[in-house]
């Protein structure tokens, strides 16, 4: 597998990526997740569950806020002897996705879902940031709401009912996570290189933005996964490998060119890739905005420009869309999105309230005292084509306006965990704006996953969130909370829309596109199957051709 950049973090309860999840889907498993199933991969099934708990198998409770899930015997762990799976382990990692060192940045999903999660998280942000202590408080303290009713079933009490629950987890966060895990810094290096996997693969070493190997676990029986086939004995990641290059290399049969990790085909290839119909060409679903403009509201350079509503609204005039996707490969790959859901997400309502309209750009500038224009720094990813175009072009478009744009390009690596991640970065007014994407944490009635991690104020500001923009409205927040426990799908879709609209009318973040995701492998790959969650061919259920099997 050929890419430029590498995981966000190498631990299962805060990795929050698709690269990430890429990774994980060969080492690490979850309650339930997507199935290898072209025509099923947006619908959970399975994975260390046994089943999917309803009403009518005693799983959901009637009043639907207690889910009982019980882990299938035979998933093991990796250790000397290998070990069964537990309750207890999955406990442990829920516990952990909230640590002081590095959360997960999806907790706003669930910090109010799950009774009691919000007071150990409350209680574990003021423990030191050690190994000791963190593992100490761990150990001592409970998620009310979150009990082992035996060695390998788990009880999770809701404050109230959330019909999306079993699809929320599939979530890598709620991955169980073995004791051994405490002994190191969430996230850190040193627990990357001492992992433990139930997964068909383990880590067999990691450099971080170099290279990963993955090799077979010998603990993973396969009767225990329905999912996952581990067909080929071992995957090599090399990260040091251009955008442009991997693909030359993969369409040349180049024998050590199998898939891609994070490298994508360039947007100037895709229109001959379409035009001839390259079989080994996959353009997939997302249900995602991807990428999008999002707007430092606490920066201080310009005075404090993009805090005023006002400048926001004059960027979201002054952008032009159609100009943006022509440079990330055209329309036929690339949906217009005009607000925050795209159209396959519960609640999505096709709106477009800012058409292009540079001179309408220029009044609002000038009634919000900058007659004379901006100058704004634009944070993307310097390894990526469409980033790089998107850039310029972006660049062009608000110079028409009177806004200069600057460039803050940095590595695919440091994009989220140097930059976005950190407050401190924001407000500094490193960059005032950024060139970021968004995938739903699950799909269907998954409005929850864009607006609770990136717009619900400041539960969702990083690192616990991705709001990295800072943006704060109490008007949003209400809404959120009522389409979030709405009783009715309708309910919840009525009030979902009306979030949209609202953070439209604040201009928040200019939404560009929902795309599909165009991805390529070798011609010697066979069954690869596209997962929208981790935006790519699953590796665990591709084969290769004899006789090119891992040149």
């Amino acid at each position: 597998m050929l890419g430029s950049g590498d995981v966000d973090y190498m631990d299962p309860n805060i990795s929050y990526y698709s690269i990430g999840y890429l990774g994980l889907r060969m080492w690490s498993r979850q309650l339930f997740t997507y199935p290898a199933d072209a025509s099923k991969a947006t619908s959970a099934v399975p994975d260390l569950a046994k089943d999917i708990p309803t009403q009518a198998n005693g799983g959901v409770s009637a009043d639907g806020k207690t889910y009982t899930i019980t882990i299938r015997q035979g998933a093991k762990w990796n250790s000397s002897p290998a070990r069964q799976v537990t309750a207890e382990d999955l406990i442990r990692g829920l516990k952990r996705t909230c640590n002081p060192v590095q959360p997960f940045g999806g907790t706003p999903d669930f910090a109010d879902l799950i009774v009691g999660y919000s007071t150990f998280c409350s209680g574990f942000a003021k423990v030191p940031p050690n190994a000791k202590a963190i593992a100490d408080y761990v150990n001592t303290h409970k998620i009310s709401g979150v009990q082992a009713k035996n060695d390998t079933t788990v009880v999770f009490k809701l404050a109230h009912p959330a019909t999306y629950f079993v699809d929320m987890l599939t979530l890598p966060a709620f991955s169980p996570a073995p004791v051994e895990s405490l002994k190191y810094l969430p996230a850190s290096l040193e627990l990357a290189r001492n992992s433990l996997s139930d997964g068909p693969y383990q880590i067999k070493s990691y450099t971080p933005t170099k290279k990963i190997v993955f090799d077979r676990n010998k603990a993973w029986d396969p009767a225990s996964d329905p999912v996952r086939k581990a067909y080929v004995d071992q995957v090599v990641v090399d990260q040091t490998v251009s955008q442009e290059s991997a693909q030359q290399q993969l369409e040349t049969g180049s024998p050590s060119a199998d898939m891609e990790w994070d490298n994508f085909p360039p947007p100037s290839r895709l229109p001959a890739l379409i035009a001839r119909k390259d079989p080994n060409l996959n353009l997939g679903i997302t249900g995602s905005s991807n990428p999008y403009i999002v707007f430092n509201t606490v920066s201080t350079t310009n005075r404090g420009a993009l805090t005023k509503p006002g400048v926001r609204q004059a960027l979201m005039y002054a952008l032009n869309r159609a100009h943006i996707i022509q440079a990330l490969g055209g329309p036929k790959i690339n949906e217009p999105l005009t607000h925050v859901l795209p159209s396959n997400i519960l609640g999505s309502k096709n709106i477009d309230p800012y058409p292009t309209n540079p001179a309408k750009a220029k009044q609002l500038l000038k009634a919000a005292g900058y007659p004379n224009g901006l100058t704004l720094k634009l944070l993307y990813r310097n390894a990526s084509e469409g980033n790089r175009k998107t850039f310029a072009t972006v660049q062009q478009d608000l110079k028409a306006a009177g806004i200069n744009v600057q460039s803050v390009a940095v590595p695919n690596a440091d994009f989220y965990t140097k930059y976005l991640q950190v407050p401190s970065v924001a407000k500094r007014g490193v960059w005032d704006l950024a060139l970021a994407g968004w995938a739903p944490d699950w799909y269907g009635n998954a409005a929850l996953s864009y607006f609770a991690p990136l717009f619900s104020g400041a539960p969702s500001f990083p690192p616990a969130g991705s709001n990295f923009g800072f943006y704060n409205s109490p008007t949003t927040n209400k809404l959120i909370q009522q389409a979030s426990t709405a009783t009715t799908t309708a309910g919840a879709e009525s009030a979902w829309a009306k979030a949209d609209q609202q953070v439209m009318k604040d201009a928040a973040f200019y939404p560009i596109t929902n795309p599909k995701q165009p991805n390529y492998h070798a011609a010697q790959v066979r069954n690869a199957v596209y997962i929208p969650a981790i935006q790519n061919f699953d590796p665990t259920n591709v084969w290769l051709q004899p006789g090119k099997q891992g040149g």
